[in-house]
């Protein structure tokens, strides 16, 4: 099951779509969905919890805290909105397309996909980007 939480005025339009994407994802990757909770936050919001847990005093756009037992994907995504609107300008992409790599990058990480090297880094840009061509399609 994954629920959509919001400590922000912000308001996915299209929950039942996104679930849907998200869940063939990880069908794909032979994961099925346990429990994933999206909370969509501020940048102040998201700075407290990087700073409490895990020490970094930085601003972020995602922070994804991992329960997934074998292959049940489970855990709590934090996004911030204002990160993600950001971001979207600075890479000079929609807000959409934006948002919709962060929430799926969490997941992703979930499957066992990293980012720390570079080859880490284009293999999880690869996962992104197929993911995102099952949502656009």
């Amino acid at each position: 099951m994954i629920t959509f939480n919001y400590e922000t005025s912000f308001q996915l339009k299209n929950e039942n779509i996104l679930e849907h994407w998200i869940d063939t994802v990880a069908s794909k990757q032979d994961f099925s969905i346990g429990e994933i909770n999206y909370i969509f936050c501020d940048d102040d919001y998201l700075h407290k919890l990087n700073v409490e847990f895990l020490q970094h005093d930085t601003l972020t756009d995602v922070i994804s805290f991992d329960n997934t037992l074998g292959k049940l994907i489970s855990g709590d995504i934090f996004i911030s909105i204002e990160r993600v609107k950001d971001n979207a300008t600075d890479f000079n992409v929609s807000f959409n397309d934006e948002l919709h790599r962060v929430m799926i990058h969490g997941v992703l990480h979930y499957m066992g996909f990293k980012d720390k090297s570079d080859n880490e880094k284009q293999e999880m840009r690869n996962q992104e980007n197929n993911a995102l061509s099952i949502l656009n399609n």
